[in-house]
C-alpha cells in the first residue's frame, strides 16, 4: 500500500520519502495553526458563535488541505484566507449589514461561480488577462486592511473626529497586552523560531490569564460545537440580497490568493519553470471551489491556499503527501475549539499586524519605474485599507490598468481586462445609485 501510494505520490521523481513529507506536514501546520485562533476572533466580530466557528475552522483546514493533496497533489494547505475573513466581518457583516447567515450563502455561490468557471475554463482564462501587478498590489492593500484590522482590535489606533484615526490609550490592558504579544511574536520570527505566531498568541493568552484579562470558561468541545454553524447559511436570502459586489470579492481575491501561493509554493519546490504552465491547475482550482463551498456549509469564510505551505516546502515536502498530514494535524487539533474563548483580542491582534507586514514583500514585485503598471497598482494598494474595501480596491485598479493600457496603445490579448474594467464602471455605478 506505501509503495502504491509513493509511486502516486511520484516519490522518487520528487526525491522525497516518507520521513520528509511527514516532517513537512507538520512543519506546515506549526507555522499556520495560528488560524485556528485568528479566524475565529475575527468572525466572532461578525456575531459568529466562536466555538462554533473554531471546530469549522479546524474541519475545513482539514479537509481542504487532505483534499489538496490527494487530489491536485500539490504540497500547499488550505484554510479559511486572512483579509477574505475581515471583508466577510468587517465590509459584508458590520459595514453592509448583512447577516452572517446571509454572508454565508454568499461565500457558497462564490464557491459556486468558482466552479463552474474553473469547469469551463473561464477562471484560468481570468487569471492570464490580470495584469501581474495588480496580484502584488491587492496582497499588500489586504495586509495593510488586517493590519489596520489588528491595530484597532487591540486599541492602538482609535477613531477621531479631527483626524479620522489617532493614536489609542497605550496604558490600556488590551493595548498593552497586544504590545507584549507582537514585541514577542516579532523576536520569535526574527529569530526563525518555527511556530512564531502561534507561541506568541499562547503566550500572550497565559498572560492575560495571570492578570485576570480572560477567565477560564469552556466555549464547546469540538464537532459538538458545529451545531451552531454548520448549514446555517442562507442561500435564498444571499439571492434576493444581491451579491454582484460580494462575489467579486470572494472570486477575485481568492484568484489572486490562490496563484500568488501558487507561484510562490512551485518555485520553492522546483515543480514548474517559469513561463510554463503549472501542472494540474485545473485540479488546483476545483480543490479551491470545493472547499470553499464546504467551508460556507460548517460555516466560515472563504477557504484559500496559504503560502505558508512554503515552510513546509523548505523542510523538504515535494508532495501532495505534505498536504494531506497537515490536514490531518488540523483535524487532530478539533479539541482546541473548547478553549477558543479564552483567546483576547489583544493576543490574536499581533498576528494580523505580522501577516499584514509580511505581505508587504509583494511589492517588491511591481515594476515600480513603469507608470502604466505602478499606478494602477499604487491606486489599488491605497484605496483597499482607506476605503475599507476589497472590492473597491480591486475595482479601482483594473479600471486604471484599462485605461492606461488604451491610451499607450490597446492590444487584442487585453480585451477580457477592458471588460472586467467596464463591469467595475458598472458596478461603482450601481453602488452610487443605491
Amino acid at each position: 500500500m506505501l509503495a502504491y501510494l509513493a509511486k502516486y505520490f511520484e516519490f522518487e521523481r520528487l526525491s522525497t520519502n516518507w520521513r520528509t513529507e511527514i516532517l513537512a506536514g507538520l512543519t506546515t501546520f506549526v507555522t499556520m495553526a495560528y488560524i485556528v485562533f485568528v479566524n475565529p476572533s475575527i468572525l466572532r466580530d461578525a456575531g459568529m458563535p466562536i466555538a462554533a466557528v473554531t471546530a469549522a475552522t479546524c474541519l475545513c483546514a482539514g479537509f481542504s488541505s487532505i483534499l489538496m493533496g490527494a487530489f491536485a497533489r500539490y504540497p500547499i494547505a488550505m484554510a479559511p484566507g486572512m483579509g477574505l475573513n475581515a471583508y466577510f466581518a468587517y465590509t459584508v457583516v458590520k459595514g453592509m449589514g448583512v447577516p452572517w447567515q446571509t454572508a454565508l450563502g454568499a461565500v457558497f455561490l462564490s464557491g459556486l461561480a468558482f466552479l463552474v468557471l474553473t469547469v469551463a475554463g473561464l477562471r484560468q482564462l481570468i487569471i492570464r488577462a490580470i495584469p501581474h501587478e495588480l496580484y502584488a498590489a491587492i496582497a499588500v492593500g489586504i495586509g495593510l486592511f488586517i493590519a489596520f484590522v489588528g491595530l484597532r482590535n487591540a486599541g492602538l489606533v482609535v477613531a477621531s473626529p479631527a483626524t479620522f484615526v489617532t493614536l489609542g490609550n497605550l496604558r490600556a490592558p488590551q493595548a498593552l497586552l497586544a504590545i507584549f504579544g507582537l514585541a514577542v511574536m516579532l523576536i520569535l520570527h526574527v529569530r526563525r523560531v518555527p511556530g512564531a505566531i502561534l507561541l506568541s498568541i499562547l503566550a500572550s493568552t497565559l498572560v492575560a490569564l495571570a492578570v485576570g484579562l480572560v477567565s477560564w470558561s469552556s466555549a464547546g468541545q469540538g464537532l459538538n460545537a458545529l451545531a451552531g454553524t454548520a448549514f446555517q447559511l442562507n442561500i435564498p436570502a444571499a439571492l434576493k440580497l444581491g451579491v454582484l459586489d460580494i462575489v467579486f470579492v470572494f472570486l477575485f481575491v481568492d484568484l489572486f490568493d490562490n496563484l500568488g501561493t501558487l507561484l510562490a509554493v512551485t518555485k520553492e519546490a522546483g515543480l514548474a519553470r517559469p513561463g510554463e504552465e503549472v501542472p494540474r491547475l485545473r485540479r488546483i482550482l476545483l480543490t479551491d471551489s470545493i472547499s470553499t463551498m464546504v467551508g460556507s456549509l460548517i460555516g466560515t469564510s472563504t477557504v484559500v491556499s496559504y503560502v505558508e505551505s512554503t515552510a513546509g516546502v523548505a523542510a523538504g515536502g515535494r508532495s501532495g503527501a505534505t498536504a494531506i498530514f497537515t490536514g490531518v494535524l488540523f483535524l487532530l487539533a478539533l479539541p482546541l475549539s473548547a478553549i477558543a474563548g479564552l483567546i483576547p483580542p489583544g493576543a490574536t491582534a499581533p498576528a494580523l499586524i505580522l501577516v499584514g507586514a509580511l505581505m508587504m514583500s509583494n511589492a517588491a514585485e511591481i515594476p515600480w519605474g513603469k507608470p502604466v503598471a505602478s499606478i494602477p497598482a499604487f491606486l489599488t494598494i491605497l484605496a483597499v485599507p482607506f476605503t475599507f474595501s476589497i472590492a473597491t480596491g480591486l475595482s479601482i485598479g483594473f479600471i486604471a490598468s484599462a485605461l492606461l493600457r488604451l491610451v499607450t496603445g490597446p492590444k487584442r490579448e487585453d480585451w477580457l481586462l477592458y471588460v472586467l474594467a467596464i463591469l467595475c464602471l458598472f458596478r461603482f455605478a450601481y453602488l452610487s445609485a443605491g
